[in-house]
């Protein structure tokens, strides 16, 4: 018996959890249903909580290092405390909300190479390990970011990568301690001025904050440097607008933007570097997040899923 105890403190012959969403494809807003079917073990369980929650991997800046962890970024309960009996079967449905702010991974029904995103389960379980499932999870574009996405497309830009970077953009509001870059190499009509264009959207109720990033051409004799252009749109304008010549005309603002800014004081290359949260000063407000915060360093990603995270295979390839 005392055997059959350290076993099940050990996870062996303890409850099982399998959780089975009715639909993984989602988009920011809206809502990630399904249900946490429990099996019980050899012995009764005490279960102290079932939760889910929203995981992701962000690529975060330390000292002079850039290295990729997994976060947890929104979690919900979905039980309190209760006792299942041995070979219970259980099945408890939830609803989670989707964030306005979470980050777009599959567009035109591909994956987005660079991103990732799973919905973790964790039974925990009264003196004994707690255990855990990953599913993958879609995150579809809103109108808003399609006619946006379309528009770069139209006008020749070619996708090369996207990630989540740990920090905040400065003069935006955000929930979330990351935000999305979404790389395009520069479309031929504007390879005279810029290399590539890095895109973000930040995603309210109301609308969407587009900040723009683009890596601008050096001349004969000065050099490369990054111009910043932000602009605010409201969901009800997706199908109002000619989002190919908004969008051409924000690129051009943009990248004229940095020499009158230049000109007007606002110092050397770096001195716009403002809107992005770049750096340690900008990574402040992530910081305080730490393991406590669900954040776990990349070489621990295996033991946090307990071998889970295998099953993501070549999550975020080609």
């Amino acid at each position: 018996m005392v055997f059959k105890k350290m076993l099940s403190a050990f996870g062996v012959g303890g409850p099982s959890v399998d959780t089975v969403l009715t639909n993984p494809n989602t988009r920011p807003g809206l809502s990630l249903d399904g249900h946490v079917n429990l099996i019980g073990g050899d012995a009764p369980a005490g279960i102290e909580q079932v939760t889910v929650s929203l995981v992701t991997r962000v690529e975060i800046e330390g000292g002079d290092s850039e290295y990729a962890g997994i976060m947890e970024f929104h979690r919900m309960p979905v039980s309190g405390a209760f006792e299942l009996a041995p070979q219970q079967r259980l099945a408890i449905p939830f609803q989670l909300p989707v964030p306005w702010e979470t980050p777009v991974t599959d567009v035109y029904g591909q994956r987005l190479h660079g991103m990732t995103m799973g919905l973790r389960t964790e039974l925990a379980v009264a003196r004994a390990v707690d255990k855990t499932d990953l599913d993958h999870v879609a995150v579809h574009p809103l109108p808003i970011h399609e006619r946006i996405l379309d528009a770069f497309q139209a006008l020749g830009f070619r996708f090369k990568h996207a990630d989540l970077e740990r920090g905040r953009i400065h003069g935006v509001q955000q929930t979330l301690p990351f935000y999305q870059e979404i790389e395009f190499f520069a479309a031929p009509q504007y390879a005279r001025m810029i290399n590539e264009v890095e895109l973000t959207f930040v995603t309210s109720q109301r609308g969407v904050e587009v900040v723009l990033e683009c890596d601008k051409r050096g001349g004969f004799l000065t050099a490369g440097h990054d111009a910043f252009g932000r602009y605010s749109v409201p969901h009800r304008d997706a199908d109002r607008t000619d989002w190919v010549q908004v969008v051409d005309g924000w690129l051009r603002e943009t990248t004229a933007r940095y020499g009158n800014l230049r000109a007007h004081g606002f110092g050397g290359p770096h001195g716009h570097h403002g809107h992005r949260g770049s750096g340690m000063g900008g990574m402040v407000a992530g910081a305080a997040l730490g393991v406590a915060g669900g954040l776990v360093a990349g070489e621990l990603i295996e033991d946090a899923f307990e071998g889970d995270f295998g099953d993501f295979g070549d999550f975020g390839g080609e």
